[in-house]
């Protein structure tokens, strides 16, 4: 039933997801865990910048700092993302009508400026324009249908544009034109969708907001991938607290990046036992 060995998925979780997941991999690597060697990474949001980064081989120590002025040109609008969780709270509604109608809030704050804005910021992060030759998978949903898509190398959709829809969450980032439709954050598909990361034999789960929401969702996911070693990570109490309250603040961006990098000393032995078996049975 295995199709490969190693698959890696990133889930959302804001500037401070971002940061943590950068400094979660960057110790990883120091210590001889090298997540982007993964034979399928599948990117969410958050996780899509970071996937991005790591399949195509640059490192994730560059996003040690938020310095990078282009990369955080967007103001964030509270109410609009208020009234898109009220939506999603919302369990009278089908998953299809509710990203509809949370596609209706995001298209009522379209401006071409911010849509520019958002694409040269997510290049300024992953620092990388073409899509790696490791398979990368980056979710998405449409803004008009509400129908989930999910982009590769082969989709015909530059990296940049795949990476700043996936993580154009309505309220916080603008839905992002392509081929003359607009799409907003992968995350409202299925979280961290780690059901794309079916046909792995091994497979560890990020998800910066783990902390956040209920655990069955993800479970479901895990047993229909129906890998044979799933390793889950998620920020521990004091990356939590690391984070504060608002995934959107920047002012947490260098103590999330710091938290990741002391929580990779944590379970870096955990992992470097199971990620090595596998590549060892490639």
């Amino acid at each position: 039933m295995y199709t490969f060995d190693r698959a890696l998925v990133l889930g959302p979780g804001g500037h401070v997801g971002t940061a943590w997941m950068a400094g979660l991999a960057y110790g990883l690597h120091r210590d001889g865990v090298d997540l982007g060697e993964a034979d399928l990474t599948v990117g969410t949001s958050s996780g899509a910048i970071v996937g991005a980064l790591l399949a195509t081989g640059q490192d994730p120590g560059r996003l040690a700092t938020s310095d990078r002025p282009a990369a955080h040109r967007l103001k964030a609008d509270p109410a609009r993302t208020g009234a898109v969780f009220a939506v999603l709270g919302d369990r009278s509604l089908e998953p299809g009508e509710a990203r509809r109608r949370v596609g209706r809030l995001a298209l009522d704050s379209t401006d071409p400026r911010a849509d520019e804005a958002l694409i040269a910021g997510r290049a300024a992060l992953i620092g990388a324009d073409a899509w790696p030759e490791r398979r990368l998978l980056i979710t998405a949903v449409d803004a008009t249908t509400g129908e989930p898509v999910v982009w590769d190398r082969d989709s015909g959709v530059p990296l940049v544009h795949a990476v700043a829809a996936s993580s154009a969450f309505p309220g916080a980032a603008p839905p992002v034109a392509i081929d003359g439709r607009r799409y907003m954050d992968g995350a409202l598909r299925a979280g961290p969708n780690a059901d794309l990361a079916a046909g792995a034999r091994t497979l560890v789960v990020v998800e910066p907001m783990a902390h956040l929401f209920p655990r069955e969702p993800l479970d479901q996911q895990l047993a229909a991938v129906g890998a044979d070693a799933v390793v889950t990570i998620g920020p521990d109490p004091a990356s939590v607290r690391a984070f504060g309250s608002d995934p959107g603040d920047l002012a947490a961006w260098v103590p999330a990046y710091q938290a990741g990098l002391r929580q990779a000393g944590d379970i870096d032995a955990q992992l470097r036992s199971m990620w090595k078996a596998a590549a060892d049975a490639d």
